[in-house]
């Protein structure tokens, strides 16, 4: 390592902790405030021009808002229609009627794990919110549990979406792992949801378990609103339906079609041959974003039009329901921004030249790689490239190594720890209006369980023969 490898990391360490004091000390910096500064400080300080600073954290905010922004903001559109349709009322009484309390977090997590099958961690975090605030909602009223609702039915979907995206195809950080090192796709998967389940189980259920007793986090009263309906008091106004709430089909149907367009793309990667006009379809309308259009579309169509409901209510509650995530937007962008200048600051390079110093299993290696970047980065996909990227030779000329077991290990390094420099982070923080500690505690410490808890199994199923 040179000299400015070591400038460089203790540069991503040094500016992580500076955002951090902006945010929590007397200042109290907002943190869209607290994440432009600390890039430029960074930027700065790595010797970036100005002209590129600026353009890098411009291009990593857009980059971070097409990506994420407009999913979210279609989300909340969503979630608004099938609050006010009495479908995520009709979807949470059911699930509290059929489980008991104490398998609430079980039945959230099998939720969160089927539909985190084809979703992104942001997108399918967006989908359920409306689900998990009407079941905390009726837990809080109910006063069934000690400590945060919220956190009682949210870590498990957290662990659940977590686990999904850094370890089973298709998500796009697996595919790479598996594009570069020339892994088997069919192996990787199954290894990635044998790993999955018991990183879901502890990081979830268990862990919240231990959590939510300590924390008192309740998201701001308007998410509340807009994601959930208060039956006793929609009563009383003209909020409530006019007809009665849609059957239970039609209502999973609403609430979970983004989620089976995405599946059917998923479905169809694995199936078609590329240039097909099948996979070209599915690629087009699994599109996350055009998923979540066609979701929202067919929620109004469902809900509202064909049930002869008021649409400038409809149009009035639209626009209303992106005004409380404006600031989640803002901050998730802020973040992109972040995570943009660390990478074209050449932080990675640092973190892949550090590793090289080091004799470990692949396996272990490639984890800790893939780690070491997504933490100084706050980009999974950076450590699963540069991971990839450097043990692609070796996976190529080893024949003993299990090429997909190595892909797995990769993903699951990805997950540590996602913290400030993470937009992840940020859409959890804001979306349950939780203090930096109590992010911190909730999906900081859940992606590092998972994480782990995802090598330990890559080693354990190494010890038997390969699947291919």
């Amino acid at each position: 390592m040179s000299s400015s490898d070591y400038m460089l990391l203790a540069t991503a360490i040094g500016g992580v902790a500076f955002l951090v004091l902006l945010i929590v000390s007397k200042v109290r910096f907002h943190p869209l405030l607290a994440l432009i500064i600390t890039s430029i400080a960074v930027g700065l300080i790595t010797g970036m021009p100005g002209d590129k600073l600026i353009k890098s954290i411009e291009a990593g905010a857009g980059h971070t808002l097409g990506a994420v922004g407009l999913v979210v903001a279609l989300g909340a559109m969503l979630g608004k229609i099938l609050a006010e349709g009495g479908v995520t009322e009709g979807i949470s009484n059911l699930i509290i009627a059929k489980t008991p309390t104490r398998m609430l977090p079980w039945a959230m997590a099998g939720a969160a794990f089927i539909i985190g099958i084809p979703m992104f961690f942001e997108v399918g975090l967006v989908v359920l919110l409306p689900l998990i605030f009407s079941v905390a909602r009726k837990l809080e009223a109910q006063k069934a549990i000690n400590g945060s609702a919220y956190v009682y039915v949210g870590v498990p979907v957290i662990a659940a979406l977590a686990s999904m995206h850094g370890m089973v195809p298709p998500h796009p950080g697996p595919l790479t792992a598996i594009a570069s090192l020339n892994a088997n796709i069919g192996a990787t998967m199954l290894y990635g949801f044998v790993a999955a389940i018991p990183a879901i189980i502890i990081g979830g259920p268990l862990y919240g378990a231990i959590v939510t007793p300590r924390l008192k986090v309740k998201p701001d009263q308007a998410l509340i609103d807009q994601f959930s309906v208060d039956s006793a008091s929609a009563a009383a106004t003209d909020t409530t339906p006019a007809q009665t709430p849609p059957g239970l089909g039609i209502s999973l149907l609403t609430a979970l079609l983004p989620a089976v367009l995405m599946l059917f793309h998923a479905i169809a990667e694995l199936v078609f041959a590329k240039g097909s006009t099948i996979l070209n379809i599915t690629d087009f309308l699994g599109d996350p974003a055009i998923a979540m259009l066609i979701g929202v579309l067919f929620a109004a169509c469902v809900l509202i039009y064909a049930r002869g409901g008021d649409t400038e209510k409809l149009r009035n509650s639209m626009s209303a329901s992106v005004k409380p995530i404006a600031n989640v937007l803002l901050i998730i962008a802020g973040g992109g921004a972040f995570q943009h200048v660390l990478t074209d600051a050449k932080v990675g390079d640092a973190i892949m030249h550090m590793s090289q110093q080091f004799s470990l299993s692949p396996l272990i290696l490639g984890w800790s790689i893939a780690m070491l970047l997504s933490v100084s980065t706050g980009s999974a996909t950076v450590g699963i490239v540069g991971a990839s990227g450097l043990l692609a030779p070796l996976a190529g000329t080893d024949t003993a190594l299990n090429a997909s077991l190595l892909a797995l290990s990769i993903g699951c390094g990805s997950l540590f720890f996602n913290y400030a420099n993470h937009a992840g982070f940020w859409l959890v923080k804001e979306s349950f209006g939780m203090s930096m500690g109590e992010a911190t505690a909730t999906i900081s410490v859940i992606q590092s369980i998972v994480s782990v808890v995802g090598l330990v199994m890559v080693l354990l199923m190494n010890l038997a023969p390969p699947l291919v």
